[in-house]
């Protein structure tokens, strides 16, 4: 069972090594360093307690375990999606349930209408995790496949 919750700036260790070599190969950054994954998490600290918040970071927890990082960036009606797991938990499911979990909080508690996410070409694995969390391929832009995820609202129901 996994679950989402809010990183700490004890948790460097575990993000240094989420955000290690085999994890970033897709991504355009460099596997951090511990005093990167020290700033990063001060950095997000920052944005937790701001009034009106305009990223939500969670960490992927499995069994006290921190697999992953999962980010949403809202804007309006919509949000922006990015996640990452620890290259020794691919193939766990556990990006596909974060996933959910992050959808439902978009729809039900930011009452967000949509939810975009890209990945790298080459990235096959992440298009598996955002097509079986039931959102739809839109195209390719900036060298980036990209995707949408709508949620119904009442009006469409109706």
């Amino acid at each position: 069972m996994i679950s989402l919750r809010e990183l700490t700036l004890g948790d460097a260790p575990a993000v240094q090594r989420i955000y290690g070599d085999a994890s970033v190969r897709y991504l355009p950054r460099l596997a951090m360093t511990a005093q990167n994954a020290a700033s990063w998490l001060a950095d997000h600290a920052v944005e937790r307690h701001a009034t009106t918040r305009t990223l939500y970071c969670f960490g992927i927890d499995h069994a006290n375990d921190l697999v992953g990082v999962i980010r949403l960036r809202p804007d309006r009606t919509s949000a922006a999606l990015s996640y990452i797991i620890r290259h020794d938990a691919w193939g766990h499911g556990y990006a596909t349930k974060a996933v959910g979990l992050v959808l439902n909080f978009a729809s039900s508690t930011l009452g967000l209408a949509s939810v975009d996410a890209k990945h790298h070409p080459d990235n096959h694995a992440s298009g598996r995790v955002l097509i079986k969390s039931g959102f739809t391929c839109t195209g390719r832009s900036g060298g980036a496949v990209m995707y949408i995820r709508h949620f119904a609202s009442c009006d469409s129901m109706s």
